[in-house]
């Protein structure tokens, strides 16, 4: 019998991961924050607002309480938006059992403290203990991993042990996980995708072509690459699933909130506009500041990132955006490589 698992939020993402895990007959808790989305996905087993038209089993217990979430769960996995982490893991706090396993399935970084998930877990959980943290990242769309279809996920954690413990407690039919111990590289990875999914949009919305959707793709997981890299990640680490796989399922797919962002903004709508109607956050939005911030303190150039904050924050339109990355200076394009595999 595999260990219990409470997973914090109800959103898509954390729905999926909760039907997913009840195929193996396990213990599975779910936590909403809405008290209203508990009341209805018990009388009807469906979460129509985040993930309609998926069956939630019966086995999956799902409460607004994050006590009666959390009681005697193994492993705790993280399923909110990035910027509420810190606040919904402070109220946790004493709830946790020193021994349980924390696992970030956010995607984002922290905008006051530029930290990533997992970072802000060991941060927080420092008040009573040290965590023992991972995370999970890969190329998924949350209802074809709730129908079942076939899909390939990292886990990711520099302890050997809680690798291969994650690797085999999560894993599920048709769900498949590979170990990776660069953490830093699957979490940077996992974060700034989202920006250049906005870019993709922009591409998308304005008619471009396939042309310069590809070329914007590469470009950005060089850009990513060089800021993983940077922060001490691998490059390796890019070009797999929770790199390069997930970095094209969010540019071309058309359930990505991230790229429907860009493609609204291209048709003209502002973007307070375009955010307010979205059910589910667009990370990309909030990480583009912070991953520009981080890029700054590194000394490493993002270019596709500074268009898309200029865009985000009103200061340019989308064509002069794309322009602009359009007559940079000529370089060549690969880099050179000093130590370790990072960029000089």
């Amino acid at each position: 019998m595999k260990a219990p698992i409470a997973i914090i939020g109800a959103g898509g993402w954390g729905t999926a991961l909760a039907v997913t895990m009840a195929r193996d007959e396990r213990d599975v808790r779910l936590w909403a924050y809405e008290s209203y989305l508990v009341e209805t996905v018990i009388a009807t087993r469906e979460n129509p607002i985040y993930l309609p038209g998926i069956k939630i089993p019966d086995t999956v217990r799902v409460s607004n309480s994050l006590s009666e979430t959390l009681c005697g769960a193994a492993i705790v996995l993280m399923a909110i938006p990035s910027h509420v982490v810190r606040s919904v893991l402070s109220r946790m706090l004493p709830m946790l059992s020193p021994e349980a396993v924390f696992v970030s399935a956010a995607k984002g970084i922290e905008n006051d403290t530029l930290m990533r998930m997992s970072e802000v877990i060991t941060d927080v959980s420092a008040a009573r203990f040290i965590p023992k943290v991972g995370a999970i990242s890969g190329p998924t769309f949350a209802p074809e991993v709730a129908r079942g279809e076939p899909t390939a996920l990292v886990v990711a954690s520099p302890d050997d042990q809680l690798r291969l413990y994650l690797q085999s407690e999560l894993s599920a039919p048709r769900f498949r996980l590979y170990t990776n111990s660069d953490l830093i590289g699957v979490e940077i990875a996992a974060a700034v995708k989202n920006v250049i999914a906005i870019a993709a949009g922009v591409v998308e919305g304005l008619g471009l072509g396939h042309n310069a959707l590809a070329a914007l793709i590469t470009r950005g997981l060089a850009e990513i690459t060089r800021l993983a890299c940077a922060l001490g990640g691998r490059r390796d680490t890019l070009a797999g699933l929770s790199g390069l796989g997930d970095l094209v399922l969010t540019c071309t797919g058309t359930l990505s909130r991230n790229r429907h962002v860009g493609v609204e903004l291209a048709r003209g709508r502002p973007l307070a506009e375009v955010v307010a109607g979205m059910k589910m956050v667009a990370e990309g939005v909030r990480t583009t500041g912070a991953a520009l911030a981080l890029g700054e303190r590194c000394g490493v150039e993002l270019p596709i990132t500074e268009q898309m904050a200029e865009v985000l924050s009103g200061r340019t339109d989308v064509r002069t955006a794309v322009g602009a990355l359009m007559v940079r200076r000529q370089r060549a394009e690969a880099e050179p490589v000093g130590p370790g595999g990072h960029p000089k």
